[in-house]
């Protein structure tokens, strides 16, 4: 990977941040800067087509509350335990 050199300016308290993890890390303070703007590149992406088409994807009939989520995740548990599931010892 060819590196190109460039200049940011940075909150100090943001390279204090850096400085620590890097000592922490052991590896150079400029590799946490890499990795942080090879992330924050990759979460702005924007792709040409869509992950998944139209075909591949459900449709629950509009969004889920959080009510739906936690009756679907105890009702689940509650499952797993009558069966004999939920419990590891």
């Amino acid at each position: 990977m060819a590196l190109k050199r460039t200049n940011v300016y940075a909150e100090d308290s943001d390279l204090d941040l850096i400085k620590e993890a890097a000592a922490r890390l052991g590896v150079a303070e400029a590799e946490i800067i890499r990795e942080g703007i090879h992330r924050i590149a990759l979460a702005h992406r924007v792709w040409d087509e869509p992950f998944v088409s139209d075909d591949e994807t459900f449709d629950f009939g509009g969004p889920v509350g959080k009510d739906e989520i936690r009756a679907a995740t105890t009702g689940a548990h509650a499952g797993q335990e009558r069966h004999g599931q939920g419990d590891a010892a």
